[in-house]
């Protein structure tokens, strides 16, 4: 089994509510890291664990544990690789001369929020670090346990451009036991937006995946939509499914096993990575007909990029982003203009 991180490899079996899950330990090099090349509108991610309990079907950060030598499947779900060092890496790094004071996305690979945070709480702190070096940052994820951390997500926002995004895909039990079977109840999500607006944190909705011929058809996309801006969410942005290899081939053997007939019609959906242009459009034109008339509209706001120094040009040891295929409006997190 290969680590990157480190050579120290510590693993430990969840008892309780962590049952059925393995913490390997590891002591990363770096915990800033660079997407080089990065055609989002964030340069700097922090990624403190990889795998994710939430065990969603569809996602795109599988693949991610093969570089581990482990397995895109169960092993994602259930092995769960924890950066124990990462909140005394940040405060290190964030002093460093060669620090911009850029923006940070977390939750651009697996969620902060996950199972094992209410465990290891290295999410928050990474929060308060940030938030008492005055730099921005930005949190995407599924999880209800956000709402643990309002005072530290209070605190910071009031130093520094905080923004969070909460993953909504549905609102519907059976299409989220089927395809995300670890993530909290989509429902109790929309209320977690609520209760983050009222706070004042910034906060938007990812309506994602939009998955076709599953949660695609007008009156599901009305529901999930009109239920996040009626919680007070500064942007609503649709993503269409897409299946990247390998993890096309763990979605669709999942679905299969649930219902045939879907996969089939799936796989024929799903010839590339994404679905043609023109379907894409079709999705986006019913967000946009029901934010009209909640006269919302789609995209993330923007926010100004603070910088105290110079550009910083490249970080050692650059972590996992969020891959080919994840456009800035779909992310709707960063930082730029």
């Amino acid at each position: 089994m290969l680590f990157d991180e480190s050579a120290f490899v510590e693993r430990h079996l969840g008892v309780g509510e962590y049952r059925g899950l393995e913490f390997i330990h590891v002591r990363a090099r770096t915990i800033v890291n660079e997407v080089r090349n990065s055609p989002f509108d964030f340069r700097f991610t922090i990624n403190t664990y990889r795998g994710c309990s939430h065990a969603c079907s569809y996602c795109f950060a599988r693949p991610t544990h093969t570089y581990l030598g482990l397995g895109a499947g169960e092993d994602f779900e259930r092995r769960i690789v924890v950066k124990v060092n990462a909140v005394e890496l940040l405060r290190a790094e964030l002093r460093a001369p060669r620090w911009s004071g850029e923006g940070i996305a977390m939750g651009t690979n697996t969620d902060p929020y996950q199972r094992c945070e209410g465990r290891y709480h290295l999410t928050r702190g990474i929060v308060e670090e940030l938030g008492r070096a005055r730099n921005p940052f930005s949190i995407l994820t599924k999880s209800t346990l956000i709402l643990r951390d309002l005072d530290v997500l209070q605190a910071a926002a009031a130093r520094t451009d905080v923004r969070c995004a909460v993953s909504i895909g549905t609102l519907d039990d059976e299409v989220w036991r089927r395809t995300e079977p670890g993530a909290p109840r989509p429902r109790l999500r929309v209320e977690a937006v609520r209760r983050l607006v009222d706070a004042g944190v910034t906060t938007g909705v990812l309506v994602a995946p939009v998955i076709p011929g599953l949660s695609d058809d007008p009156p599901h996309v009305e529901e999930v939509v009109s239920a996040c801006t009626a919680a007070g969410a500064a942007w609503v942005t649709a993503i269409p499914l897409h299946l990247r290899p390998g993890v096309k081939e763990h979605f669709l053997s999942t679905t299969a096993r649930q219902d045939p007939a879907l996969a089939a019609f799936l796989a024929r959906c799903y010839r590339g990575a994404y679905l043609p242009r023109d379907e894409q459009a079709v999705i986006a034109e019913r967000v946009r007909v029901v934010l009209g008339r909640t006269r919302w509209r789609s995209g993330a706001p923007s926010t100004t990029r603070r910088a105290a120094r110079p550009a910083r040009r490249a970080v050692p040891g650059a972590d996992e982003g969020p891959g080919p295929g994840i456009s800035q409006p779909e992310l709707g997190l960063g930082f730029g203009p």
